[in-house]
């Protein structure tokens, strides 16, 4: 009588959340230090490209929009709104695009160690806070060149930053589950980013959006991205910029763009962890 072959099945590997939480930071502190050296090993210029990108792109960005094509004429700041709005969006696709491909490019390490599998994602998502730091220096700097005056909404600024800093996490691990069995959404993700970086008013004062239709500005606020920007713009510069309960129509239709924000991290952190076990045998 032969053998019976016994049935395949699938070995669970750690967990997504395991161990101390200080062990957890401990780690993704190191692995992000680690790639944050690699990032930029034998470049010249070093980490001073974490500056130049956003600033080069600034440049010419303004000089179209707003010498060019006159998009900024008449709105308050605009240079401050330009640039606020891509350093946050800027931030973002870095933290969804590098979280979206983590545990692939982390292959070797995530089918040969166990640790807590949320520590790749954390990791690259504290190197582009690092990144969102030192552009949020060039900020300030650019504030004192256009003379605004600090304003006590400033401390408030940190809320929709954090807000969009723990969303763009939740997206990205949920993006980062997805892309570990379905290799396509690498290349949907930038179609959408792309989209979003001309639906959302960043290149334009959301004022441009209110004049042509109060109803295309509600639909474009929608976004809890355009939403988060439009509310850190307003804390910068004050009255003579919306803020995003004005744009959208009315404070209480912001809740529509936070339960989407909501849902989207939630769905992410749950994605992620319920996959997390078997996301070495899936690489």
């Amino acid at each position: 009588m032969s053998a019976q072959i016994p049935p395949a099945y699938r070995v669970a590997g750690p967990a997504a959340i395991a161990g101390e939480p200080r062990r957890l930071w401990n780690l993704a502190r190191t692995l992000a230090g680690t790639d944050w050296k690699v990032r930029f090993f034998g470049s010249v210029l070093g980490y001073v490209w974490s500056l130049l990108r956003p600033l080069l792109l600034f440049g010419i960005l303004y000089v179209v929009f707003s010498e060019i094509v006159g998009v900024g004429e008449g709105a308050v700041a605009y240079p401050i709104q330009l640039l606020s709005a891509m350093v946050l969006f800027f931030f973002v696709g870095e933290v969804t695009g590098a979280c979206l491909t983590s545990l692939v490019d982390r292959e070797t390490l995530v089918r040969k160690v166990g640790f807590p599998r949320i520590v790749v994602p954390l990791s690259v998502w504290l190197i582009a806070l690092a990144n969102l730091a030192l552009n949020a220096i060039v900020l300030v700097v650019f504030l004192a060149l256009q003379e605004v005056e600090p304003r006590w909404s400033w401390l408030l600024v940190p809320i929709p930053v954090v807000l969009l800093a723990v969303g763009a996490l939740g997206i990205g691990m949920l993006l980062s589950a997805l892309y570990v069995r379905f290799r396509d959404v690498r290349p949907i993700w930038d179609v959408v980013l792309q989209a979003a970086f001309y639906a959302t008013p960043i290149l334009y004062p959301v004022e441009r959006v209110i004049e042509f239709s109060q109803t295309a500005a509600t639909i474009a606020m929608m976004n809890p991205l355009a939403a988060l920007i439009q509310e850190t713009r307003h804390l910068l510069l004050g009255p003579g910029v919306p803020s995003a309960g004005e744009a959208i129509g009315g404070t209480e239709l912001l809740l529509v763009p936070l339960g989407i924000l909501v849902a989207l991290s939630a769905t992410g952190v749950w994605l992620f962890t319920a996959t997390a076990p078997t996301a070495a045998e899936d690489l």
